[in-house]
């Protein structure tokens, strides 16, 4: 599982901000620039969460597939397209 960081979340919310990060990809160090709305930290956060439990879930299903897959060619039983 790849954790998702700050500018993620941005280019989630706004894919076309325009902005710097000095240092550390944490709220404090974003400097919005070129006339691009600020998101608030809550926004973020809450997007870093939602963006984080839609991989881990993605994640789970490609494990349930492929253990599924699996127990079907067990069971010579025909594969789906998942």
């Amino acid at each position: 599982m790849a954790t998702k960081d700050i500018t993620h979340a941005i280019f989630a919310i706004n894919p076309t901000a325009i902005f710097k990060i000095d240092g550390e990809p944490i709220y404090e160090n974003i400097e919005w620039q070129d006339g691009t709305a600020p998101i608030s930290k809550s926004d973020l956060d809450t997007k870093l969460v939602e963006i984080q439990t839609a991989e881990d879930a993605a994640v789970a299903q490609k494990a349930t597939d492929k253990a599924n897959a699996k127990a079907k060619l067990i069971a010579g039983e025909a594969l789906t397209e998942a």
